[in-house]
């Protein structure tokens, strides 16, 4: 499959998304680099193989879901390093 302008500019809408021209040259050779790794995942004989769903055989053991007193807001933020009355200060991370 050929990654064109076309179908960076469709993937760009698609995920609300727009980009640069030397942007959507890295971006065409990153999803190159994917899907020729997927092409070398094709060529794997699994002829045989039975599918993996868990790593182990062992099952794991769930604990039972019990209501449990909450935290005080005040023990919650104690330890923030920046808080605003009972919320965590974070940084801007989305940039507009």
């Amino acid at each position: 499959m050929e990654i064109t302008d076309k179908l960076i500019d469709k993937l760009a809408a698609l995920s609300k998304l727009s980009f640069e021209a030397d942007e959507k040259e890295k971006i065409r050779l990153d999803l190159q680099k994917m899907l020729d790794f997927v092409d070398q995942l094709k060529e794997i004989d699994v002829e045989g193989v039975e599918p993996l769903i868990h790593m182990m055989d062992e099952e794991v053991e769930l604990r039972l879901d019990e209501a449990e007193p909450a935290l005080e807001p005040d023990e919650v933020v104690k330890n923030a390093p920046e808080k605003e009355g009972y919320f965590f200060r974070v940084p801007k991370v989305v940039k507009k």
